[in-house]
């Protein structure tokens, strides 16, 4: 008889094996989510026996997770920002610094204000929604070249009580600027690793997650110099520009910005201490 305790620890040493990080908090929450319960529950009842159905359901999860396929993928979801997000391999998972950016954006901001927001890039919708739900009068709209990214983030949009604030399009900014729109803020969290450092990710990266997404199949740089280009032209006088950068691009992503004609230029460490906002002035 398989108890759920026993279950947990058997998964937590063979994820252990295949040197999966934080194992028992992987196969506490797998198991969870094979149960269909929270993983507090888990610890109100370690004797309760799993059925086969049970069983057969969290080995597949456990044999998915070894393989290192992401966590939130076998799930289907993530939480970020407070909120929960469904994910699924056409987006990129909303990480724990990108939180930053959005924390950034508000604390820069009246929260009240009437303000337009171009996101640029939204993948899962995660910095859109949480902004929409933190920023009541804001009025943001989101763009994607990909349709499978933008579907998840419409679904997403809904799940957080904000489809209506959102206005969702299929547009791919390394081809044109948006016509006849200005906003007052940009933000964007671009594909930033350098096509070289790609094959050195891990594998829960390179493998499963969408490479479009991560890398922009150069030095790591394109996208800004692209968005900070154009940005000029879609902003209104004082608006700001908003990026989340990798660890090392700060200084080349202000360059950009000062190429470009933004001041005021402004990094946000994360909490980590590595620059992760950056964020310029358009005079």
């Amino acid at each position: 008889m398989l108890t759920v305790l026993n279950a947990i620890t058997l998964s937590t040493e063979f994820l252990e094996k295949k040197e999966i990080e934080s194992p028992r908090i992987n196969a506490e929450l797998l198991l969870a989510h094979a149960l269909k319960c929270r993983r507090i529950d888990l610890y109100l009842s370690h004797d309760r026996p799993l059925s086969e159905e049970e069983i057969n359901i969290y080995r597949e999860f456990i044999k998915r997770r070894s393989k290192s396929e992401p966590l939130q993928y076998i799930t289907g979801k993530v939480e970020f920002y407070g909120l929960e997000f469904k994910v699924n391999p056409s987006v990129l998972i909303p990480r724990q610094e990108t939180e930053v950016l959005v924390e950034t954006i508000i604390n820069s901001v009246n929260t009240t204000a009437k303000i337009k927001i171009l996101d640029i890039g939204t993948g899962s919708g995660n910095i859109s929604i949480s902004l929409a739900r933190n920023l009541i009068n804001a009025e943001i709209k989101t763009i994607d070249d990909s349709e499978s990214a933008l579907e998840t983030a419409v679904e997403n949009a809904r799940l957080n009580n904000v489809f209506e604030k959102i206005n969702f399009a299929k547009f791919d900014i390394k081809s044109s600027e948006l016509p006849g729109v200005q906003f007052d803020i940009i933000v964007s969290n671009p594909p930033y690793i350098a096509e070289e450092e790609f094959p050195k990710l891990k594998d829960e990266l390179k493998i499963f997650e969408p490479k479009t997404a991560l890398t922009d199949f150069s030095d790591g740089l394109s996208y800004y110099r692209i968005i900070s280009g154009k940005a000029g032209k879609m902003l209104n006088t004082g608006g700001r520009i908003f990026f989340e950068v990798g660890a090392g691009q700060a200084e080349y992503v202000r360059n950009i910005l000062s190429q470009n004609g933004f001041s005021e230029i402004v990094i946000v460490k994360d909490y980590l201490k590595i620059d992760r906002v950056i964020s310029g002035l358009k005079k």
